[in-house]
């Protein structure tokens, strides 16, 4: 019989030759490969890489901890308004329209040639040349009153400010625009001819005429006021 420790002499030299052989076979690759097949330059240089020095994720994110569900819900903000473009622009044309016209204001007549009544105003003992030289824009025009869009009330009271006020500061031409009454429910000039009419009563008032095609034609009118005593 042998001994034991015979056997394990001969049981160690069995493990050692098997671990001889591990280390002396080739690392194994799991990608199959035919015979003789060449290896890829990246692939074999890194298998050769050693990663003792490569980050263990788990142990760098080990102190980190997940944040608790929110208990609110996600709720995308509603969106802007559509802008309506078009339609604004339509209603600045059509402002635009009810204060100056779509027309073009006559512009072929002149001082005693008026084509509508209430054209034109001059106060008693003052010459027709005023009338001409109002026209024609030899008074520089020193205040501008818009009554588009308003009552005949508002107006009214709107136009006596206005005057009063233009008076105190000594201006001599004005303008007002009373608009064409394109607006209007049945399209007819409300304004234009009562603004006309208490320009008329008004002492302050020397004469008006209706604007130049250029500066507002049947939609406005030039105001020539007293001058400052």
């Amino acid at each position: 019989m042998a001994k034991l420790g015979d056997l394990k002499a001969l049981l160690e030299a069995q493990r050692a030759a098997a671990q001889a052989r591990r280390a002396a076979a080739p690392a194994p690759d799991h990608v199959h490969r035919e015979p003789h097949a060449p290896v890829a330059p990246k692939r074999s240089i890194g298998a050769t890489k050693h990663a003792d020095g490569d980050i263990d994720l788990a142990q760098a994110f080990a102190d980190v901890r997940r944040l608790p569900p929110r208990n609110r819900a996600r709720l995308a903000p509603p969106p802007p308004a559509p802008v309506p473009r078009q339609r604004i622009a339509d209603e600045e044309d059509a402002l635009l329209a009810s204060k100056f016209g779509t027309a073009p204001a006559p512009h072929s007549w002149d001082v005693g040639q008026e084509q509508e009544g209430e054209q034109t105003y001059v106060r008693a003992g003052i010459g027709s040349d005023v009338l001409a030289r109002l026209r024609r824009g030899h008074w520089a025009l020193q205040g501008e009153l818009d009554l588009h869009g308003l009552t005949s009330e508002e107006a009214r009271d709107r136009l006596a400010d206005f005057l009063l006020d233009a008076r105190a500061r000594g201006a001599r031409c004005v303008r007002v625009i009373h608009g064409k009454g394109l607006t209007s429910p049945r399209k007819e000039p409300v304004l234009k001819g009562k603004v006309r009419r208490w320009l008329s009563h008004w002492d302050d008032v020397l004469a008006y005429c209706e604007a130049p095609r250029h500066a507002g034609g049947g939609g406005a009118v030039l105001i020539l006021l007293k001058g400052s005593a």
